[in-house]
């Protein structure tokens, strides 16, 4: 025998099997969020050497300014002697101090070495 009321209960099974799903699941919902946590860490580490190469891109680009600079004050009217490093500024060679170097004249030579910074500071151009 069938009677109204099951036929009722019947057709809203089917009608709730059959629509469309309303949101995801709990395991659809951690998938992204595992694939989301593996590309972010992908990118993290990527992204990290990036600082890295541009302070050693500034350090090398710091130091050949500074031998440019010696160059063209050695060139000019200084009797065939390389300046201190408040001289390139003085003269007009260097538009300021360096930060990351020091300049030693010897005579005919000169060295450009890594300042010492105070205690707790690393010098970024010291390894190059």
């Amino acid at each position: 025998m069938f009677t109204h009321l099951q036929g009722t209960s019947h057709q809203r099974t089917n009608a709730r099997n059959e629509a469309p799903e309303g949101g995801f699941t709990l395991i659809e919902l951690l998938v992204v969020i595992v694939i989301l946590g593996v590309l972010s860490a992908i990118v993290v580490f990527s992204v990290r050497g990036i600082n890295d190469k541009g302070q050693g891109s500034a350090c090398k680009t710091d130091k050949s300014t500074i031998q440019t600079a010696e160059e063209a004050y050695f060139a000019s009217d200084n009797r065939g002697t390389y300046a201190t490093m408040a001289q390139l500024v003085e003269g007009g060679f260097l538009s300021n101090a360096s930060s990351w170097y020091e300049v030693a004249p010897s005579g005919n030579t000169y060295a450009i070495t890594p300042k010492t910074l105070p205690a707790g500071q690393a010098n970024p151009c010291s390894g190059i």
